[in-house]
């Protein structure tokens, strides 16, 4: 199983990014395959210029390509997720998501900043195919009480992660099973119809 993980936030470390590093450390608990983005990675002018052939767009969009799922995390800045994280969406192919699962997690000052995910990223998710996009997590600023060092969150926050990382785990886990009963229905198909010939 292979996930890849992309932080959102301009700045490091932050509160979305630290909900990630939990999520990362989770997934590798379990053996499984991670790749970790984030905005730094890719050259800002490449960015602001929508250069498509950035050598780190190309990575990018090849290791998603075979991806099982994606946890994206971002800030909530003015009522929707952060203009960086919006840019480098805009420059991913237009089925960058297909057959994926993505949980999406965010942070904000308060609480009023929650539906942010389900109003601005999410659209932009179904843009891109995403196959399934789970409730996802949303934080607010005193629910991550250390993002410098250790991440450390309240317990209800820890709670809600670790549950929509289960989710998460599942939901890919369904669509292989899924995925793989289509292939096996297609392959009987197609030797029923070469017997019938």
């Amino acid at each position: 199983m292979r996930v890849i993980t992309l932080a959102g936030s301009p700045r490091f470390p932050s509160r979305s990014s630290a909900l990630l590093e939990y999520a990362r450390k989770q997934l590798r608990k379990l053996d499984i395959e991670v790749y970790h983005w984030h905005l730094q990675n890719f050259a800002p002018e490449d960015l602001l210029y929508a250069r498509f052939d950035s050598p780190a767009l190309q990575t990018l969009t090849e290791q998603l390509a075979t991806a099982d799922g994606v946890i994206i995390a971002t800030p909530v800045y003015k009522a929707s997720f952060s203009g960086g994280l919006k840019t480098l969406l805009d420059l991913l192919p237009e089925r960058a998501l297909d057959n994926k699962v993505v949980l999406p997690l965010a942070t904000g000052g308060s609480i009023a900043h929650m539906l942010a995910v389900d109003y601005a990223l999410k659209p932009v998710l179904n843009a891109l195919k995403a196959q399934e996009i789970l409730h996802g997590v949303f934080a607010d600023d005193g629910q991550v009480t250390d993002y410098q060092h250790k991440p450390q969150f309240t317990p209800d926050l820890k709670q809600r992660l670790d549950g929509s990382l289960h989710l998460f785990l599942q939901a890919i886990q369904r669509r292989k099973i899924n995925v793989t009963g289509l292939l096996n229905r297609q392959v009987a198909a197609n030797a029923a119809i070469q017997i019938a010939s």
